[in-house]
Order: structure tokens, then C-alpha cells, then sequence
């Protein structure tokens, strides 16, 4: 290797560490193959990697599913749109920082009694509202309260079915009384519902105004067409390096990819992944392709003809060659499913439970002892659900071909997908975003009083064990816990779960970040527009 050669490959070394592209381990080891000694590549590490993020510009950001429907009540909160605009424009009592660890956000710590049974969280006393209203612990208790009560029709209601109190221990400190211990309740509080809005004094608080308490103020915007925000001056966290956002939606995907080639974007929040190696190859383009528990479940509603037979459902399953749609959709960017909602990168992953392969002959015969067979069903989809989704389903009708099943693929509008189809059409295909803990996930989707219970299971066994789950502090015995909770969803459950897919997103030009990014949405956790910045 020549020294030209050296030199070129440590400048292309330097550049990535300075924009995050490479783990220190990465840097090392090329830095070692291009001949450069140990403590000098340390110093060119600390030099490249330690960069300070720089403040200034607008931040131009294409996001994916956006609805004119969509609102600023964070009980209603589905859509990608909702959710970036929240971590963008709101805050939250803890969440979920860049290496995938918990932080603190309004509260800046917590602690709990022995049993888990109540928690403090002590708050900041610097954060403040957009409208100049310093944060209470008023405006926390009635902000959770929004999710629960008889009166409640939040998504997340189900979250806090065993909160008995929340109460202030004067005005900069929360006190959450629970009927049993949860040991997950500061990372619950991560959850996208639980944004912190004004109280209006009431027990009651002021969601429709937009105002919050995070990064940015909304100066103005249309749900379903864009927001133009500003830097909130009193934000009490870390971040905020550009001076203005604007959030464009984009849910056509040839739209948000030409939008981030031209300029007129700097990033977008979902690219199509056919044209991923196409995209790797710009120069003036950085593809994020980032491993996570965000999963895409095909919902059965199991009081629904023929949904309501288990071997029909396990039918459907069998029916699937999930590595055929993990290679043709997906290209590699995902981790084959099994019919559980828990991913490799989650904790108390059950890795021991036998992987559901495709078989379309099993398939026939549950049919057949079903008395379906010549099964024929309708099943929802839309492009916004994933890049590719409609191809996804179109390939699974054929893939189902081979077990007598005759799928029809509905191909329905992106505008109104989550309020019009989703939880009402007995099959279709659904993008989930990561959940931190699997007591949030099953609780959410699973349990069987949920509003979100997107299959319309119930279980006995399972809700049994969630109950038992959410208060054990043996992490063995959790674990055999959680195991069989997968096992009942994997055999019983009313939910196909193909694929976990990566958050694969793109930054254009001189967009700068961390070395490590949140997996619990695309772009950084949907915070990217706090946490990242433009180089100088």
C-alpha cells in the first residue's frame, strides 16, 4: 500500500468518524490495515470522532404517513407523522437515548420502592412550555391522566391499567402509586402517548393548541402537509442545533426519494429499498440502516370468520416464505419473524423456540380440518404501511397459492389507513414501531382488553402471565414468563408477523450525527431533528 493510498483511505476514515458512519471498533481495525500505529489512530479518532455538533440552519425533514386526519391529542397519536412531530414539538417524562439506553427528559431521575409499586420522578424545574409556562407536576399528573379513567379514549389507556394515583410531592416532583410492582414504569413513560401538555386546571389539558414543552415550537402547519417549527429558547435538554424545522409528508416514495436527491429535502424517513444500492452509491447521499424491534404483523380478527378457527390462522402462517419476501421486499434489511412480537435486539428474546418455516402441505391439512379448504380472503394493505408493502402482499397471495388459499389483495388509500382500516378490517398488514420492553408491546397490542389489540385476540394463559410478568424481579423467572407468553402468541395468536424490519433512512449532504442512533424509530429515534445537526 502506498502512502498516496494510506493517506486517501485515513482522510475517508476521518470523514466517517466525524459523521457517524463508523463505530470506533471499524475505525480501528481499517485504520490498523492502512499501516497507521495504535496511539496514532486513537489520536485521529478523538480528533475526527469528537467534532462538536455546530448550531444554524433549517432542517427540511420527508416524512412518510402523514394524515389529513391525524390530530395533536396524544391519546390518538398512529401515525409517523404524530409521532415525529411529538418527539419533535413535546417531551416526555424519560427517553430513549441514541445507544438505546433510558434518560431523562422531564424527569432527571426516579426511583421506586422495594416492591416497584411506586415510583418518584423528580422534574426539571428549567423546563418550560412554548407559550412561557414553566412545567408543574400539575401539568405531568393531568398530561398521564389524559390516558386513563372510564372517560378515556386514548390507544395507550391500556398501559396504565394498574396506575391507582398519581399525585405531586410539591411542584417539581411526581409520585405514581401502582395496584401491582412494574419494573418497567420509567421506560414506559418513553411511550409516544405520553407527551406532557399544559394542564388547563382543570384535570384536563390543552393538547389542541399545539403548545409543548420539547425542542421546537410550531410556528404554523396543515396535518398532512407540513409544519414549519422554530427552536424553543427555555428547551431544558440537550440538542436543538438547528435553528428552524420543516417537516414536509411525503408518502409517495418516489416523491420522498427524488425530493432528498434533488435537495429539496436533507433527509427523509423511509427509503425505497429496491433502489438502496442505487442510493449507497451517491456521494452526496448517507443511507442509515439500522437494526430494531419494529416489526410488520399481519392482524387476523379472531371473533371473524374464518379467522376464528386456530388452524385457519396457523393456515395462513404456514402459507408464508418469509425468506422469499425477506430477499424480494425487503432486500435483506429485516429479520425473519415467527409469528411472536419480540425481535433479536429486544430484551428476553426467546431465541430457542423453533423457527415457523413455509409449508404449504401443513397448511392444506389444517385446512382441511378446518373445513376451509379452497380458503378464500380479502386482505388491506397500503403503500405507506412499508416501503413495498403492496408487493409484499401481492407476493404472499402467490407464495399462498401452494396451499389451496386464495388471498385478494386490497390495495387501499394511504390518506386514512390507521382510522379507516386498521383495527377495522378483519386482515391487513400494519408497521409497528419498536416498543422498549415486551411488557409495553404485549400490553399494548395483546392484552385483551387493549385498544390496540389489533387481532382481537384472547387468551387467558397469556394475560395471566402479562400480570405476573409486569411485577417479577427474578429475571429468570421473567424470562421463562415472557417465553411462553411468545409461545401462545406464536401457536394461538391471530397475528403474522413476517419480518422485523430495519429502519432504513437517508441523510443528504452535510447532515451530521452521532456515532450511535436510537432503534426505537427511524432518524434517531424520531428525534432527529433535535439531536442532529449540519456540518460546518
Amino acid at each position: 500500500m502506498t502512502k498516496k493510498t494510506d493517506k486517501v483511505l485515513m482522510d475517508r476514515l476521518a470523514s466517517a468518524a466525524r459523521s457517524g458512519d463508523i463505530s470506533r471498533r471499524s475505525f480501528m481495525h481499517f485504520a490498523a490495515a492502512a499501516g497507521m500505529t495504535a496511539s496514532a489512530a486513537t489520536g485521529l479518532w478523538g480528533t475526527s470522532a469528537a467534532a462538536q455538533p455546530s448550531r444554524g440552519g433549517t432542517f427540511r425533514w420527508g416524512v412518510h404517513d402523514g394524515n389529513s386526519s391525524d390530530t395533536h391529542d396524544p391519546g390518538t397519536y398512529v401515525t409517523r407523522q404524530m409521532i415525529f412531530l411529538a418527539h419533535t414539538h413535546r417531551s416526555y417524562l424519560t427517553l430513549i437515548e441514541p445507544d438505546n439506553s433510558l434518560g431523562p427528559d422531564v424527569a432527571t431521575s426516579w426511583e421506586a420502592t422495594p416492591d416497584a409499586k411506586e415510583w418518584t420522578f423528580e422534574l426539571n424545574p428549567d423546563a418550560s412550555f412554548h407559550s412561557g409556562k414553566p412545567v408543574t407536576a400539575q401539568d405531568v399528573i393531568d398530561s398521564l391522566n389524559h390516558h386513563r379513567g372510564d372517560a378515556s379514549t386514548s390507544a395507550a389507556k391500556a398501559l396504565l391499567t394498574d396506575v391507582t394515583d398519581i399525585k405531586a410531592d410539591g411542584e417539581n416532583a411526581v409520585v405514581i402509586s401502582l395496584a401491582r410492582g412494574n419494573a418497567d414504569l420509567p421506560w414506559l413513560m418513553t411511550d409516544y402517548h405520553f407527551a406532557i401538555c399544559p394542564s388547563n386546571g382543570d384535570g384536563t389539558i390543552d393538547w389542541k393548541s399545539g403548545d409543548g414543552c420539547g425542542p421546537y415550537k410550531i410556528e404554523s402547519g396543515e396535518f398532512g402537509i407540513q409544519w414549519a417549527l422554530s427552536r424553543h429558547d427555555g428547551w431544558h435538554g440537550e440538542g436543538a442545533y438547528f435553528d428552524k424545522v420543516e417537516m414536509l409528508i411525503l408518502n409517495d416514495p418516489n416523491a420522498r426519494q427524488t425530493a432528498l436527491v434533488t435537495g429539496d429535502v436533507n433527509c427523509v424517513s423511509l427509503i425505497e429499498l429496491k433502489t438502496l444500492a442505487l442510493l449507497e452509491r451517491n456521494p452526496d447521499i448517507k443511507v442509515d440502516n439500522i437494526p430494531s424491534g419494529g416489526a410488520i404483523t399481519m392482524p387476523m380478527h379472531c371473533d371473524t370468520a374464518p379467522f376464528d378457527d386456530v388452524n385457519v390462522r396457523n393456515a395462513l402462517k404456514l402459507a408464508m416464505n418469509r425468506d422469499e419476501i425477506i430477499e424480494k421486499i425487503s432486500f435483506g434489511a429485516a429479520t425473519k419473524g415467527n409469528d411472536f412480537h419480540l425481535s433479536p435486539v429486544q430484551p428476553y428474546w426467546p431465541e430457542d423456540i423453533p423457527q415457523r418455516e413455509y409449508d404449504p402441505d401443513q397448511a392444506k391439512s389444517l385446512l382441511k380440518k378446518a373445513g376451509q379448504e379452497g380458503l378464500s380472503v380479502n386482505m388491506s394493505v397500503a403503500d405507506s404501511v412499508y416501503t413495498g408493502a403492496v408487493d409484499m402482499c401481492v407476493l404472499y397471495a402467490e407464495q399462498a397459492k401452494a396451499a389451496g388459499i386464495n388471498i385478494n389483495v386490497v390495495r387501499e388509500p394511504n390518506d386514512g389507513y390507521y382510522s379507516d382500516v386498521w383495527l377495522k378490517k378483519p386482515f391487513s398488514a400494519v408497521s409497528w414501531g419498536a416498543r422498549p420492553t415486551p411488557d409495553v408491546m404485549f400490553t399494548l397490542a395483546y392484552k385483551d382488553d387493549a385498544a390496540w389489540n389489533e387481532s382481537r385476540w384472547q387468551n387467558e394463559r397469556f394475560n395471566e402471565l402479562l400480570l405476573q410478568a409486569k411485577g417479577e424481579l427474578d429475571e429468570s423467572l421473567r424470562a421463562e414468563m415472557y417465553r411462553e407468553m411468545c409461545v401462545l402468541m406464536r401457536d394461538d395468536g391471530g397475528t403474522i408477523i413476517p419480518f422485523f424490519n430495519n429502519w432504513v433512512y437517508a441523510r443528504g449532504k452535510g447532515v451530521e450525527r452521532g456515532e450511535d442512533v436510537a432503534a426505537s424509530w427511524s432518524c434517531d429515534g424520531a428525534r432527529a431533528a433535535s439531536r442532529w445537526w449540519f456540518s460546518t
